[in-house]
């Protein structure tokens, strides 16, 4: 070495000092990715290089497995870090989303609202005409679209079977939150003010626009929407992003943060049809109790949540640029229907043991 300079001496010496002991970090991308709309094809991230707890990983899908779960996936930054089927379950198969679908009613009404064909601030009879319920009609014209997002219509949540006779009067529309099945009526307001099926106009305007697939099971009494598990968390990543998809604005984005933010202070964990974490106070489907604390007290305060009967889920936690999906039947075949179970607290307890 007596020919080499001292420059290329030191280069020699620090080098060797990076070996197994020292290795270099894998380069995590950190922009946002988007999979195309016309494939299945979708970028991955390791969970390792992103420093998970390989350990935990084991536990968590024991879990998964033991709750009935038919699917799970974890997205960052648009990526695929984990995706996991169960029970014969597959990346084809399509399941039902129950009311998780209400977030996708809530975004269609913002983008006809974007449009200019509907004003979410008008009362719903300018849409249905009057008598579309069995209220007194000066109370029936108090109910607005937005109530029908905010679940503060005033109608009786005990008749969940949406016909004439069973919309009545419990309380003025703004003065009281309970989860209801009225909420349906958007169907007929975008139906209404687009002068096309609802379908037709969701399909064109957003699934389409994602590349989901999909497609509305119209039942007697529930309208649910059924898809793979990858087209729930296509939506799941339009929602992290505030509406937009790569450059292109689906939903508009004022629309969609007054969609993610207290409707009404009666329930400040309930957005537009969406549910939200980080709030001092909730409350929860068939029951006019206010319970103090966080809605899920183990997930990040930001998070806000797509969330229906047999534990049905979209997660989205800004703050952490990631988007977990659940798909299954119930994990207590006691507590079916719902909508905020046990279930989500053990859940991130098994998913905060990996990603922390």
């Amino acid at each position: 070495m007596k020919n080499l300079t001292p420059f290329v001496v030191l280069w020699l010496f620090f080098t060797s000092c990076s070996g197994d002991d020292n290795p270099i970090s894998p380069q995590v991308p950190t922009n946002m990715y988007f999979p195309p709309t016309s494939s299945n094809t979708w970028e991955t991230q390791s969970s390792n290089s992103l420093g998970w707890n390989q350990a935990a990983i084991g536990p968590l899908k024991d879990f998964l497995t033991q709750k009935n779960s038919k699917s799970f996936m974890i997205l960052v930054n648009g990526r695929i870090v984990m995706e996991e089927y169960f029970n014969g379950h597959n990346a084809t198969t399509s399941w039902e989303w129950n009311s998780a679908g209400k977030t996708l009613v809530s975004a269609t009404t913002g983008i006809a609202q974007q449009e200019n064909l509907l004003d979410i601030t008008m009362p719903v009879s300018n849409y249905l005409g009057n008598s579309w319920t069995a209220m007194p009609l000066e109370k029936e014209r108090l109910i607005k679209v937005t109530d029908l997002l905010s679940m503060t219509s005033g109608n009786d949540d005990t008749k969940q079977f949406v016909i004439k006779s069973n919309i009545t009067y419990v309380a003025d529309a703004g003065t009281r939150w309970a989860y209801s099945n009225v909420f349906q009526k958007l169907f007929d307001v975008v139906t209404s003010a687009s002068k096309q099926n609802f379908e037709t106009y969701f399909n064109a305007k957003l699934k389409n626009k994602i590349g989901m697939d999909g497609f509305w099971n119209y039942g007697t009494i529930f309208t649910v929407y059924h898809s793979t598990t990858r087209s729930m968390a296509r939506f799941g990543l339009l929602a992290l992003n505030k509406g937009k998809w790569e450059n292109e604005t689906i939903i508009n984005e004022t629309f969609f943060n007054q969609s993610i933010t207290p409707s009404q202070a009666i329930n400040p964990s309930y957005g537009f049809l969406w549910w939200l974490n980080g709030k001092n106070k909730y409350m929860v489907p068939s029951d006019q109790t206010v319970f103090q604390g966080f809605l899920i007290p183990s997930a990040p305060a930001d998070m806000y949540a797509a969330m229906g009967a047999k534990d049905q889920r979209i997660y989205v936690i800004p703050s952490k640029k990631m988007v977990v999906i659940r798909m299954g039947v119930a994990s207590d075949p006691d507590n079916t229907n719902f909508a905020v179970s046990g279930f989500d607290e053990e859940l991130w307890e098994k998913i905060n043991a990996v990603i922390q």
